[in-house]
């Protein structure tokens, strides 16, 4: 399973009809303060963070799940615009696993997730 931190119905529509497509199993999550508590819970083997959207709190979230010794390993990947590179190096710093462009993580949506199962 892959939990994604979205709240954007656009892309949380994306990703679901690319899991369709692949037979991957995912989840939403748009409260961060229930992100690390869904981590231990249900172990996805993957956690999607959408970065442009700081309602999400998504570099705090990042910290929370590397600072906690259950779910400092679960792989982390964050989309972000690709003109938004302090984000990119802020989430870098924060300990996500990958960052890739919105548009690159729209394109390769169906093979992050078959990766991710």
């Amino acid at each position: 399973m892959v939990l994604c931190v979205v709240d954007d119905l656009l892309f949380a529509s994306k990703i679901g009809a690319a899991a369709k497509g692949v037979h991957a199993a995912v989840a939403f999550e748009k409260d961060s303060s229930r992100v690390v508590d869904r981590v231990k819970a249900e172990h996805p083997a993957l956690v999607i963070f959408d970065l442009d959207t700081p309602r999400l709190r998504a570099l705090e979230t990042i910290m929370a799940l590397k600072a906690d010794t259950i779910t400092a390993d679960t792989p982390t990947l964050g989309y972000v615009s690709h003109v938004q590179t302090e984000r990119i190096a802020a989430a870098r710093a924060a300990g996500i696993g990958e960052v890739i462009a919105r548009s690159a993580f729209a394109t390769g949506l169906g093979e992050i997730l078959s990766r991710a199962r």
